[in-house]
């Protein structure tokens, strides 16, 4: 295999951003059966299955790594026309990024704005958990990641951003009524406020209290939103693991009280992103590490 045929590859990624083969054709003005003809194609010149034939299709692993090279082929191509002064006739640059929902609550929005707007850039942020955002790189839908992994995807670069850190917190009144021996204990019994069911890290909180004894209990509210979820605590329905930048007004108004107030939990994370020369990213890489390293707390800090 010498190539990869430039119009297989974009009708590939056509199949996948569409989710049909018949909605492929009516973007790229052809045949459903030139878009079968051409996926087929790729596959008997790759040697491998690239599509799962499922409603709407999936790339396979293989089609993955096909789907991030078209995307990345795409936004070269993009650049150089803009380099060139030639008329993308796309608009503005579109950024897509995967960002965990506690960043985009405290710190990740302000980054963006220190983003130089000319030319434009268009932002296009897809919330996930920081432990699985890389899945996100990995498919191709984004082109950089907020990440608690630190390996690399393949095609990607990383750099640490510094430590996101939490508290364990409560109402007082919470706190007086579920809480009143040993904390390690009684924090394995009281209700807990989690993010979704993804979401492990009072668990990994109580575990470390307990020495992988135990984990938090099993009476668990499930808030999907950053402050819904800092503001189910201070309603008092469970205790939780809140942002620092969150937690500290209403530390300090008395809402919450601390739990272990010399046991903060550290997450690091990491932003992950293509390996490419593009302008657009590269601006969006140098604020999003200006912004971090202003609002994280650095490894080794107490």
């Amino acid at each position: 295999m010498d190539e990869l045929p430039l119009d297989q590859v974009r009708t590939l990624l056509a199949v996948v951003d569409e989710g049909t083969f018949d909605a492929a054709a009516a973007a790229l003005h052809v045949t459903p059966s030139a878009v079968s003809q051409r996926v087929k194609a790729l596959e008997q010149r790759t040697g491998r299955v690239l599509l799962m034939r499922t409603k709407p299709v999936r790339p396979t692993g293989s089609g993955e790594v096909v789907v991030r090279f078209a995307r990345q082929l795409a936004r070269l191509e993009r650049d150089a026309r803009a380099e060139l002064g030639l008329e993308t006739g796309q608009g503005p640059a579109r950024v897509p990024i995967a960002v965990n929902a506690d960043s985009l609550a405290t710190w990740f929005l302000p980054a963006l704005t220190r983003v130089p707007q000319d030319p434009p850039v268009c932002f296009e942020l897809h919330r996930e958990d920081e432990s699985h955002t890389t899945a996100l790189l990995r498919e191709g839908q984004v082109m950089a990641a907020v990440t608690s992994q630190p390996d690399p995807v393949a095609g990607c670069t990383v750099r640490r951003l510094g430590l996101a850190r939490y508290r364990a917190v409560a109402t007082p009144e919470f706190a007086a009524r579920h809480l009143t021996g040993a904390l390690a204990e009684d924090l394995c019994e009281a209700p807990t406020v989690v993010f979704d069911r993804r979401d492990a890290l009072q668990d990994t909180f109580v575990r470390s209290l307990t020495r992988g004894r135990s984990g938090a209990g099993s009476v668990r509210h499930l808030v999907p939103a950053s402050d819904g979820f800092r503001d189910a605590v201070a309603f008092g329905l469970g205790w939780g693991l809140v942002p620092e930048p969150q937690a500290e007004p209403l530390l300090r108004s008395g809402r919450l009280v601390e739990l272990a107030p010399t046991r903060p939990m550290d997450v690091p994370l990491y932003w992950q992103q293509w390996k490419l020369d593009s302008p657009a990213l590269s601006a969006v890489a140098r604020a999003v590490a200006a912004a971090a390293a202003e609002a994280l707390v650095a490894p080794g800090s107490v």
